[in-house]
This record gives structure tokens, sequence and C-alpha cells, in this order.
């Protein structure tokens, strides 16, 4: 396909349908992909939460990842991976676009300002995952939680506090931390009784001084 002369919009581009892109809606605990599945596609959230897990041969399920809006997923069908290593699913109502591959090699290959955005963001993943796994290897189950619940309140990208994820579990908590849900428990609990985070309603509201328990030595 050649590229076209136009002014390229990044923002209608991601936010409507058209020729090999489906917007579709994904109620709460909807799969939007499996483990195992085609390789066909990348996904945008424009609305809502999703979780990726991955399933060990031994059947444990894990989660790697919370993601949410304008948090693109799905992109190794870019490479030459046949199949879905990790499932995706909505935690939330969920808003999201399917890019179809073929679409989004022929705009990250026609549209500069898509392509700067694109890997910019594949960039900021890549240097969140090696923090995560960092983040494992040196610091303690109470800063991994704070940091954890950081991330989910998308702490500097939107500024001020957020509400996570409505009635996020302990046990996904403890899956993304790497530790038991009772320890989650316990250090939840003592975060409420510092005044770091606050329960409201079906949600969680994580005050930026809880980066105090991350920076603390």
């Amino acid at each position: 396909m050649s590229c076209r002369e136009l002014t390229f919009d990044t923002r209608a581009f991601l936010t409507q349908a058209g020729l090999g892109k489906t917007i579709l809606r994904y109620a709460k605990n909807k799969v939007i992909f499996a483990q195992g599945d085609p390789c066909d596609a990348v996904f945008y959230i424009q609305e809502g939460r999703v979780k990726i897990t991955v399933l060990s041969t031994r059947g444990k399920d894990a989660t790697v990842a919370l993601l949410g809006a304008e948090d693109f997923i799905g992109e190794s069908c870019l490479t030459s991976q046949p199949v879905r290593m990790a499932s995706a699913t909505a935690i939330t109502d969920c808003c999201i676009l399917r890019i179809e591959k073929e679409a989004l090699l022929n705009v990250l290959h026609c549209e500069r300002a898509f392509s700067d955005l694109f890997v910019a963001y594949l960039v900021s993943r890549n240097n969140q995952i090696q923090e995560d796994l960092v983040d494992q290897l040196f610091n303690s189950a109470e800063k991994r939680l704070a940091r954890t619940l950081l991330l989910l309140a998308r702490f500097g990208k939107e500024g001020g506090t957020e509400t996570v994820v409505p009635k996020i579990s302990q046990e996904t908590l403890a899956e993304m931390v790497g530790t038991t849900r009772a320890r989650v428990n316990f250090f939840m609990n003592r975060f409420t009784k510092l005044g770091l985070i606050d329960y409201k309603g079906d949600g969680l509201e994580v005050h930026s001084s809880l980066l105090d328990i991350v920076l603390h030595e």
C-alpha cells in the first residue's frame, strides 16, 4: 500500500474505527486474547484496565502487568511470533481499538508522527520491565508493593492521585509483587494507617506520599 500525502491525525487513528481497525467493548473479566491464540493484531486501550497473565506448563497463572488507557497490548504480533505468549483480560469494562497487523505496519511505515509515538511507547515499556526486574531482585516486598500501587495510579504520568482499578484483589497484587496475600494484606493495612492510601468506595486512592516508602533506605 502506498503512503498518503495528507496530514496524519494520530489521535483520530487511535480513537476511530476504519480500514483494519475495529472498536470493541469488553465487559469486566472478559478475555481479550488468550495465550496460544494467533498473533494477528495489536490492541489500544481507549478506556478501562487490562491485566496480562502468563500460564506456566505446570498450570500456575501469574499476573505480569496491569495496563490502562493509552497503553498498547499484543504488540509482539509485529515480530515473527506466531501465537500469543500471554493472555489479556479486562479487569474493568473496557473500550479497545483492535488494529490488524497489516494496518499497523502500514501506518508505522508511512506516518512518522505515529511511528515516533509507538517507538517511544515501546521504549518506555521496556524501561519499566527492566525496572520491574531490578525491583524484584533488590527491593523488599513492602517497597515492591508500594511501587506497584504507584504504577497502577500512573503516578508521575497524569499527576496527583488517581483511583486504582476497582476491587483489585490482593491475590493479583501478590502475584505482581512476588509475595503472599497475607503479606500484601499486612502492608496494605499499614499503608492505610499511615494515610498513604485510602479506600474510596470500590476504588483505592494512592497518595504521592507513598513514594516515601519506595525511596526510604
